[in-house]
C-alpha cells in the first residue's frame, strides 16, 4: 500500500471535552472529517485511531475503520505510530480528526509531496494569512521556511517579528501552518521513540522534535484553508455552514 491515512481521535479536549463526538448536524463532527478524507484520490486507506470505546462504536456505526491506542500518547502523531505499526504502508498522512472541512485536494498534494520526493521524510502545509488579527492568535501557528521550502521554526509566536512594523508587517509576509502531516513510516516510528525535547515541551508543538532532531521537514503551500473546531462557539459556527450549505444544495 502506498498512502494510508490515519485521523488520530481521543476522547479528552481541555477546551470541548468528547468534540469528535458532537453530532448536531446529524453526523459526528469525526464523521465529517472522514468523509472529507474518502474524496482524497491519492489514500489507499483510512483508519482512525482511538484512545476511547465510545469514539470507536460511533466510527463503527458510519462503518470507518477504528483501532484501540494507549490512553497514554502524548500526541497524535504517537498515537498514529501505534496504530500503524504492523500494516505495510510507504506513506502515512496525519489529519486532524476536528477539521470536518479539510479539502480533499490538499490531502493529495501533501501525500504527492513525499510520493514525488521520497527522500524526504516528512511534509506538511502552509497557507497565507488572510487578516492581521490572526497572525497575532497564539492558537494559529506561524512557520517560516528557508529557499528549498524546508521548515526552520513553527511558532505560537508571531515569526518572523517586522521590527520595523512592531511586530506584524505585510500579511503576505507570514505563513500559517496548517495541522495536517505526511511522513514515510519508517521515519514515522523513527521520530516517535525519540523522547520529547526542548521547544516541543515549550511551544506544545509536537514537529519541533524533527527539527531538534536534525530532520527536515518540505513545506507545501496551499490557497485553501480552513479552521479547525477548538471550541464550543467554532463548532456551532460550522454547524450554522454547514445546515446552509445543506439548504442551498437542495432542489
Amino acid at each position: 500500500m502506498k498512502v494510508l491515512a490515519c485521523i488520530p481521535a481521543r476522547y479528552g479536549s481541555t477546551r470541548f471535552p468528547a468534540k469528535v463526538l458532537a453530532k448536531d448536524t446529524g453526523k459526528f463532527l469525526i464523521q465529517h472529517t472522514y468523509e472529507r478524507a474518502l474524496l482524497a484520490k491519492t489514500v489507499d486507506k483510512i483508519m482512525i485511531a482511538t484512545d476511547s470505546e465510545e469514539i470507536l462504536q460511533a466510527c463503527e456505526s458510519f462503518g470507518a475503520t477504528c483501532v484501540m491506542t494507549s490512553i497514554d500518547h502524548q500526541s497524535g502523531t504517537d498515537r498514529i505510530a501505534e496504530a500503524v505499526a504492523d500494516i505495510d504502508v510507504e506513506i502515512i498522512v496525519n489529519l486532524q480528526a476536528d477539521e470536518p472541512e479539510i479539502d480533499p485536494v490538499n490531502i493529495d498534494y501533501l501525500a504527492k509531496l513525499l510520493l514525488d520526493k521520497p527522500y524526504y521524510p516528512m511534509a506538511t502545509l502552509v497557507a497565507e494569512f488572510q487578516t492581521e488579527e490572526k497572525i497575532s492568535d497564539p492558537n494559529i501557528v506561524k512557520v517560516i521556511t528557508d529557499s528549498n521550502n524546508n521548515a526552520i521554526y513553527f511558532s505560537r509566536s508571531v515569526i518572523p517579528f517586522d521590527r520595523e512594523a512592531g511586530g506584524v508587517g505585510k500579511v503576505d509576509g507570514f505563513l500559517r501552518h496548517l495541522g495536517i502531516y505526511a511522513y514515510t513510516k519508517d521515519f514515522l516510528l523513527k521520530i516517535t521513540s525519540l523522547p520529547q525535547t526542548s521547544l516541543e515541551k515549550t511551544e506544545k508543538l509536537e514537529q519541533l522534535r524533527v527539527i531538534e532532531n536534525g530532520f527536515a521537514i518540505l513545506v507545501g503551500k496551499v490557497k485553501h484553508t480552513c479552521d479547525g473546531i477548538d471550541t464550543p462557539q467554532q463548532y456551532a459556527e460550522f454547524v450554522k455552514r454547514y445546515n446552509k450549505n445543506i439548504t442551498e444544495s437542495r432542489p
